[in-house]
């Protein structure tokens, strides 16, 4: 992978956003977060209105329906990857939950892995799925996305889904290797963002990018709360 194992595996398990894990009812928030210990000033995350998937993209032909405002999830890092920051967000009321789909929509003109439009590497933006305390990461094209659908300004990117015998990989921080963890329980999900505007970023070095529709088996988060 492009980015740092190593980095990753310490971002992991360093980010400890202030909210309660594990709340009780289906999947219906994502919040987001800075993680930025040494006060760099150079991560932002925030759901914007305006700036989410319309209606009228064939990419988003189906959405959160209580997105009333197009809200998007903002995802930002200046400067290089090697800055001890990333912006991310956490999954709430996702544990005991058994995994079959992930996924989200990306605004993007072209192809996910292609320069045009918000990042899309191999370690940003990226799902970090916890199970049984290891950390497996799904990168936005690492992993390869089981489903891409393009629009025209929007990709939905999906991982896993479809029949049941079709894998949900993710990278294992432990093991080094892809594994299948369609079946299995999370005990906690996040999105980070760390690869910044250098080559080490990805060949866009763009360092943003702009995600909604997060989707966990199906169900779509699209808005948040204290939106701006």
């Amino acid at each position: 992978m492009r980015f740092s194992l190593l980095f990753m595996v310490v971002l992991a398990a360093l980010i400890l956003p202030p909210y309660a894990l594990g709340q009780a009812g289906p999947f219906n928030v994502v919040s987001p977060f800075a993680f930025d210990p040494e006060r760099t000033q150079l991560v932002q995350s925030a759901w914007l209105t305006g700036i989410g998937c319309p209606d009228s993209d064939p990419a988003c032909s189906t959405a959160d329906t209580q997105d009333s405002r197009n809200e998007g999830l903002l995802l930002v890092k200046t400067g290089p990857t090697s800055t001890f920051a990333s912006a991310g967000a956490e999954l709430h009321s996702i544990k005991d939950v058994v995994l079959n789909e992930l996924g989200y929509d990306i605004r993007k003109s072209g192809p996910a892995a292609g320069p045009l439009g918000s990042h899309c590497g191999a370690g940003a933006p990226r799902f970090n799925v916890v199970i049984n305390g290891v950390t497996h990461f799904i990168g936005c094209n690492s992993p390869p996305p089981t489903s891409s659908t393009l629009g025209t300004g929007w990709v939905r990117l999906r991982w896993g889904g479809g029949a049941p015998s079709t894998p949900l990989l993710a990278f294992n921080s432990i093991s080094g290797a892809f594994v299948n963890i369609r079946g299995l329980t999370a005990d906690r999900i996040l999105i980070l963002f760390d690869e910044g505007q250098d080559p080490s970023g990805g060949p866009d070095q763009f360092g943003a990018a702009v995600l909604d529709n997060v989707d966990v088996n199906g169900v779509m988060v699209g808005r948040g709360s204290g939106s701006r």
